[in-house]
């Protein structure tokens, strides 16, 4: 099971917020992907959210365009930041990434975000959204979000 950017907004508005508050912190963040023989591929990425939906733009035949392409799976991890903050959590999302072809999706998004032409487009359909952090030093929290499910919250000191 799947959902988009505004379904799981919609479901869990508290946790979407403080998401999008992570990814807004910094510009770069993280993406993972799987290469032809299945090994993990990380590499950095910038991220919108536009319209309900996370978008992930990339180069023209891009290695990480190219395996999503082969294999839409993929894991997103916010930039952390400096130092060992972590101001709102280490932030991570999992899911499918679709690539848009329609010319008038692209250029609605091309508008909005003004990257270089040309690029590939992906709308995201996530699998789990997941938010760890310390809570009065001395709990480390994890929330973890699926689709058609509360957020789980676990508590380990």
């Amino acid at each position: 099971m799947t959902a988009n950017w505004a379904a799981f907004a919609t479901a869990e508005p508290a946790l979407a917020k403080i998401v999008e508050e992570r990814f807004g912190a910094f510009t770069h963040h993280v993406l993972a992907t799987l290469r032809k023989d299945g090994s993990p591929r990380t590499t950095g990425l910038e991220v919108r959210f536009l319209n309900g939906e996370l978008w992930l733009g990339m180069m023209p035949n891009s290695l990480k365009a190219l395996d999503l392409r082969r294999d839409p799976r993929f894991a997103l991890q916010a930039n952390p930041g400096e130092g060992q903050s972590m101001g709102g959590g280490d932030v991570r999302i999992s899911g499918r990434a679709i690539e848009i072809d329609d010319p008038r999706t692209k250029a609605a998004y091309g508008e909005e975000v003004e990257p270089p032409e040309p690029f590939h487009l992906f709308r995201t359909e996530l699998t789990e959204v997941a938010r760890t952090y310390v809570e009065d030093d001395k709990y480390l929290v994890v929330e973890v979000w699926k689709p058609g499910e509360p957020v789980r919250t676990l508590k380990r000191t």
